[in-house]
C-alpha cells in the first residue's frame, strides 16, 4: 500500500509500498502529488532497470535529451552517468538548482543510486519555500521583482580541463545565460520560493557587483539553514525524485576514495502543469 512517511516539517518524505518496476497510472499521480507536497521523496530497495527509469520520467513529461557536460549510460542518451572514485571526483560541491542557466530550467530529477559507498555519500536537499517564508519581511519587499543572470557557473572547469580557456569561451557562447526572478512563484503549488543559486547564479540585474554580491551572499547563508534540509543517505537501489523548481541540493563528497555509481534523469517539463494551461 502506498505510504508517503514525511522527513522534516519543512521538506522531504520516504514512499513506500510501491515498485517502480510495475507502475500503474494510480500510483503515478500518488507520487507526483506527494513530489509537490513534499517537493523531495525518496524510495528504498528498487533494482530500477534503465527502461523502469525511463518510464517513471515519461510519465512525469518531457525527458531532457542528455547532459551538456556529464556522459551517459549506454544505449540510454538521456540517463546520465555519475561515478566517482579518487580518480575521478564529482564537480558539484555547492548548493544548486540544476540547469539555471537555460531560459527554462528543468522541472525534476530521478536520481538512481546503483553502488553506493557504505559510509558517507549523502545528499542535502533544501526547500526554497521555507526559506523564502523565513526571510525578514524587509527583504521579501525588496526581493521581489529583482532579476538575475544565470550562467554555466562552475561547469568552466570542465571545459577548462577538456581544452584550455578556447574551451570555456566556446562553451560560454554555446551555452548562453539566462534571467530568472529573484523570488518566483511555484506554477503547481502556488508557493514562493527564492530562486537564486551559487553554482549558476553570477549577479543582480542592474546592480553594481558590490550591491550584487551583497545580496546573493546574503541569501544563500539564509538558504544554507539546516531547519530547511532534509539530508539523505543512500543505500543501493534508492532512488530519489526532487522538484527542481523549488528546491536545491548538495551531494556530500565526503566518500572518497570509495567507489560511488549514480544514474539520473532530468525532466524538462511538468506535463500536468503543461495541461493546466
Amino acid at each position: 500500500m502506498f505510504k508517503a512517511e514525511p522527513l522534516t516539517r519543512s521538506i522531504g518524505a520516504e514512499i513506500s509500498g510501491v515498485s517502480l518496476n510495475n507502475l500503474d497510472a494510480k500510483t503515478v499521480e500518488q507520487i507526483y502529488e506527494a513530489l509537490i507536497k513534499y517537493q523531495v521523496v525518496f524510495f528504498r530497495d528498487q533494482e530500477l532497470s534503465p527502461e523502469s527509469h525511463m518510464h517513471l520520467a515519461e510519465s512525469l513529461g518531457e525527458i531532457d535529451p542528455g547532459h551538456p557536460v556529464y556522459p551517459h549510460v549506454e544505449g540510454y542518451q538521456s540517463i546520465v552517468l555519475l561515478k566517482n572514485d579518487a580518480n575521478n571526483k564529482p564537480d558539484t560541491a555547492d548548493w544548486h538548482k540544476d540547469l539555471t542557466f537555460k531560459s527554462n530550467p528543468p522541472f525534476a530529477s530521478i536520481l538512481h543510486g546503483v553502488k553506493v559507498p557504505k559510509f558517507g555519500g549523502d545528499t542535502l536537499w533544501a526547500s526554497m519555500s521555507a526559506a523564502y517564508d523565513q526571510l525578514p519581511e524587509g527583504w521579501k519587499n525588496s526581493l521581489e521583482g529583482l532579476e538575475a543572470i544565470h550562467d554555466m557557473g562552475t561547469f568552466r572547469n570542465d571545459y577548462l580541463k577538456e581544452g584550455g580557456v578556447e574551451s570555456v569561451n566556446e562553451a560560454l557562447q554555446k551555452v548562453g545565460s539566462a534571467v530568472h526572478k529573484v523570488i518566483e512563484t511555484h506554477p503547481v503549488s502556488g508557493l514562493k520560493y527564492i530562486n537564486v543559486n551559487q553554482s549558476f547564479t553570477r549577479n543582480i540585474v542592474n546592480e553594481n557587483q558590490g550591491p550584487s554580491d551583497h545580496i546573493l551572499q546574503f541569501l544563500y547563508q539564509h538558504m544554507n539553514k539546516p531547519e530547511f534540509q532534509v539530508r539523505f543517505h543512500w543505500e543501493d537501489n534508492s532512488v530519489a525524485i526532487w522538484d527542481n523548481r523549488i528546491t536545491q541540493h548538495y551531494a556530500v563528497c565526503d566518500y572518497l576514495p570509495d567507489f560511488r555509481h549514480m544514474q539520473r534523469i532530468t525532466v524538462k517539463n511538468d506535463k500536468r502543469e503543461l495541461a493546466q494551461n
